[in-house]
């Protein structure tokens, strides 16, 4: 179906006018135009006259086609829809079927309108003056619908009905709408009003309420390609079925765009059209040469893609047709990968069938999918880049880089079955959760990937009530570990990284404490520790200071050497290090004890920002 703008009065793309039926096409065609008249375009000559000329719209026609033949047409439509699949057509037809009065005048509505009585001459050649057609694209105001609501109080002139079709409703301002709601909820018997839209979302809920709406669809590729390949015939134009489906996947589903490439076809190859002068018309890469370019893509070979590439630009291809060309290759694929039958398709051509059968069954489904998503994210980049054909080099690049690039589970698999039997590295025992590192020196971009699956992390010791317990020896910390750690479990957090970062251990028993102070702890450390250990414990409780500093280690520099020695241990693994190898850059970033700590163990806090890790 085609919609078009209203036709000039005498250019007309209605029917002939001829009194016998038979004289006219199937498509709705007049009769070659003798020298004089003047030459229409295609979308306005056969424009569908009636319901039988239109396609793709069966549930519309069906569903009209009920309404007239059981007396239930609606007194307001509203049709929505992408360019070009006819709304304003179809509310044209529907004029021409209120008020057409058969060849003899003696007609009522119907669904067939006969085209050759008065009324449907005029509807066609717009000038009936009952049919009113308005443009809200540029009648916005209030006022333009003022002049609308004033003629729908008096009866048609000379038909039984008045149609009002205005088409871009959508443009109407906020009052307009308002005023027409009335009118719509209640119109008189004999008006009909007729919406046309492509932004049905900017269209009141409460006029969508008042109408009856039908979403017209998008045309089939393969159905607008018979409908063209229907009019070259009767244009006398001899185009090949490649160049017509190249058309009809141009148009996009639209009828009138497709129309209008045809008649551009037709002058550009002068009355003859085959594939390659259709696509250097619309500025497509030749099917083949696509298909190069993704399997020296897929193979990694950069540099014969790149000349491809350029070659196809130098040609005429619009480097953004090129890289929608790639990413609709990468869907066939796909499609084909997953669902083998739609090789055979008829709307595929031969090279879909063949080719991209063959090609399909080469390449994986990861791989695919990952050249779906670089090909999505560049054409983005190739819309907005200063140079669109160097965005698009950009792209290819990234593409064939990571195209032989193996899944990082199957690499890991590999890696994982050829180490089998071999010694792996013993994990640290007993060693604190490593702190996640800041980004400093040692983390240069690249993320790790991890050898072997990585454990969760041990779980802290759970918390208690931060209540204090009744004083009972039997409960005391064994280990001045677990007394630090019972700092943190009790939310003294302050303590705790004194304790844990300034304060080193002279002695310990059970009620019995000894330490010695950084400079950065306070004087009054021993003092606080002492009384939180007495509210919690009892008053058995000692904690004394050292009258000179002890070369014992904090509890975090006694961490960081087990962490160091976690990091070494990571590093000394066969499987880690065949990892570093595939994947050149890559640093470590994270290692995770594989033992989880026995129970009971302490968790430090992490280190202070600023530490770094090995």
């Amino acid at each position: 179906m085609v919609d078009q703008e209203t036709p000039d009065d005498d250019t007309a793309g209605a029917s002939p006018t001829t009194d016998d039926p038979d004289q006219v096409s199937f498509l709705g065609a007049p009769e070659a135009p003798s020298a004089a008249e003047a030459y229409r375009v295609l979308a306005r000559k056969y424009r569908p006259q009636t319901f039988a000329d239109m396609i793709g719209q069966d549930v519309l026609v069906r569903t009209l086609t009920n309404a007239f033949a059981a007396d239930r047409v609606a007194p307001a439509f509203i049709f929505t829809g992408v360019r070009g699949t006819g709304k304003t057509t179809t509310a044209r037809i529907i004029a021409k079927c209120l008020n057409c009065v058969g060849p003899d005048g003696t007609g009522g509505p119907t669904i067939e309108p006969c085209g050759v009585c008065e009324n449907c001459r005029a509807i066609a050649e717009d000038r009936h003056l009952d049919v009113v057609e308005m443009d809200a694209a540029s009648r916005t105001g209030v006022d333009d619908i003022r002049e609308i609501l004033d003629g729908v109080r008096y009866k048609p002139m000379t038909a039984r009905n008045k149609v009002y079709i205005i088409d871009e409703v959508h443009m109407l301002s906020r009052n307009a709408f308002n005023a027409l709601l009335k009118t719509l909820e209640e119109p008189p018997d004999n008006v009909t009003f007729i919406f046309a839209t492509t932004e049905i979302r900017k269209v009141p809920i409460t006029v969508l309420s008042r109408c009856q709406r039908f979403d017209l669809r998008r045309i089939p590729a393969d159905m607008l390609a018979d409908y063209l390949a229907k009019l070259a015939a009767a244009e006398g134009a001899e185009v090949t079925p490649e160049a017509l489906r190249l058309l009809a996947r141009a148009a996009d589903g639209s009828a009138r765009d497709g129309l209008s490439l045809l008649d551009q076809a037709i002058s550009h190859g002068a009355g003859a059209a085959d594939e390659a002068r259709v696509r250097d018309m619309i500025g497509l890469a030749d099917a083949g040469l696509v298909y190069d370019l993704f399997d020296n893509l897929m193979r990694g070979d950069t540099a014969t893609a790149l000349t491809g590439l350029r070659a196809m630009y130098d040609a005429g291809a619009d480097p953004l047709v090129i890289v929608q060309d790639l990413l609709q290759l990468t869907h066939w694929l796909t499609r084909v990968k997953v669902v083998p039958d739609a090789a055979a398709d008829a709307a595929a051509t031969q090279l879909e069938r063949t080719r991209g059968r063959a090609m399909a069954e080469q390449l994986t489904l990861p791989i695919l999918s990952r050249a779906w998503q670089v090909l999505l994210k560049g054409l983005a980049e190739v819309q907005t880049a200063p140079s669109a054909v160097q965005a698009a080099e950009m792209v290819l690049i990234r593409l064939a880089h990571m195209a032989d690039m193996p899944p990082p589970a199957d690499l890991v698999r590999r890696l994982t079955n050829g180490n089998q039997g071999q010694p792996q590295a013993a994990p640290t025992t007993a060693a604190p959760p490593p702190a996640q590192p800041s980004q400093g020196a040692g983390t240069q971009g690249a993320t790790a990937l991890a050898a072997r699956p990585e454990p969760p992390p041990p779980a802290a010791p759970p918390r208690g009530d931060t209540t204090a317990s009744a004083p009972n020896p039997d409960h005391d910390p064994d280990s001045y570990a677990k007394l630090v750690a019972e700092f943190g479990r009790r939310k003294e957090g302050k303590l705790y990284n004194h304790l844990y970062r300034d304060t080193r251990l002279v002695a310990f028993r059970p009620g019995r404490l000894e330490i010695s102070l950084d400079a950065a702890a306070p004087a009054d450390l021993p003092g606080q520790v002492l009384r939180c250990l007495r509210e919690w414990f009892g008053p058995h409780w000692q904690v004394s200071l050292a009258d000179q500093a002890t070369p014992q280690s904090t509890l975090a520099e006694t961490d960081d050497a087990a962490r160091q020695a976690q990091w070494s241990a990571a590093r000394a693994d066969t499987v880690v290090q065949a990892v570093l190898d595939a994947f050149p850059g890559a640093e470590i970033t994270r290692v995770s004890p594989i033992a989880a700590p026995a129970d009971g163990d302490p968790a430090p806090l992490p280190p202070e920002d600023g530490d770094e890790e090995p």
